[in-house]
C-alpha cells in the first residue's frame, strides 16, 4: 500500500491511501481537499510537483514550496542554471535573499545555504504554474567523521523572496517527515509489521498516526518512546494521554 500524508507541528494532519498499482500523485490532491489550506505553506517532494497540483493548493488559499528533480527535468534544468551562474557571479545583477543555518551536534556539523529569487526570466512557461512567484536552491554541507559531502536543492514557490520563511518551510519539511519516519519506525516498529491484507494496512497506519498525535501533545518531558511504554502499563498516565 502507498499513502499520502500530511504532517505539520509534528502532529499528522490527514492521511489518504491509494490504489493498489498507483501512486501518491493520486492520493496527494484527494488529501489536500481534507485539508483548510488558506494562509498555509505546502511543501512537498519532488513527486508532487505536478501544476494541477500547484493550482489546486492556490485556489484553496495557500502557497507552495515544490521540490525539483529528473521528473520536471524541463524545469529544474533552467533553475539549476539561474543558480550556477548567479552564484558564480556573486549574484550581481541578480535580486535575491539569503540566510545560512548552522547545526552542530554528535560529531557532525551541518551548513545549510538558502538562496530565493523572484527573477524568472530564463524560466520556459513558468506561466503554466499558478500563482509561481519564486525559485529557491539549498546547499547542505556537512562535515562527518572526516567527511564531507554537500547536497543540492531546487524548489519552486508562490512565496516572495523571503530567505527566512523559505528557510523554515524547507528545514520544516524534512525535520517533520524524518522526525515522524523514525518515530514510526523505531518506537511503533512500522517497517517490521506483517499487517499486509485488504484495508488492514491503512486502518493501522492510521491507528499509530492518532498514538504520535495523542503523545506528542501530552505536555510532559518524557521520550516518545518512555510515553508509550508508561502508557501500556500505567491505567492513569493513558487516560491523561487520551484526555490531551
Amino acid at each position: 500500500m502507498v499513502s499520502a500524508w500530511a504532517v505539520s507541528n509534528r502532529l499528522v494532519l490527514g492521511q489518504e491511501a491509494t490504489a493498489e498499482k498507483s501512486n501518491e500523485i493520486t492520493a496527494i490532491p484527494e488529501l489536500l481537499e481534507l485539508l483548510v489550506l488558506k494562509g498555509c505553506i505546502v511543501t512537498i517532494d519532488a513527486m508532487g510537483c505536478q501544476r494541477a497540483i500547484a493550482e489546486q493548493i492556490r485556489s484553496q488559499g495557500g502557497d507552495y514550496v515544490l521540490g525539483l528533480k529528473g521528473n520536471q527535468s524541463t524545469l529544474q534544468e533552467p533553475v539549476e542554471d539561474v543558480f550556477t551562474t548567479a552564484v558564480a557571479g556573486q549574484f550581481s545583477g541578480v535580486a535575491h535573499a539569503y540566510t545560512e543555518k548552522t547545526d552542530k551536534d554528535h560529531g557532525r556539523l551541518e551548513i545549510r545555504r538558502y538562496w530565493i529569487t523572484e527573477d524568472l526570466r530564463t524560466l520556459p512557461n513558468a506561466a503554466r504554474w499558478a500563482g509561481l512567484r519564486s525559485i529557491g536552491m539549498v546547499e547542505r554541507t556537512c562535515w562527518q567523521d572526516g567527511v564531507q559531502s554537500v547536497e543540492q536543492r531546487d524548489f519552486i514557490a508562490s512565496i516572495g523572496a523571503d530567505a527566512q520563511r523559505f528557510a523554515t518551510a524547507v528545514r520544516g519539511h524534512w525535520g517533520v517527515e524524518n522526525r515522524l519516519h523514525w518515530r514510526l519506525d523505531v518506537i511503533f516498529n512500522e517497517d517490521a509489521s506483517r499487517i499486509r491484507k485488504a484495508q488492514a494496512p491503512a486502518i493501522m497506519t492510521a491507528i499509530r498516526h492518532c498514538c504520535v498525535n495523542l503523545l506528542e501533545k501530552e505536555d510532559s518531558s518524557l521520550s516518545m518512546a518512555h510515553k508509550r511504554r508508561k502508557a501500556a502499563w500505567d491505567d492513569d498516565y493513558r487516560a491523561k494521554v487520551l484526555a490531551a
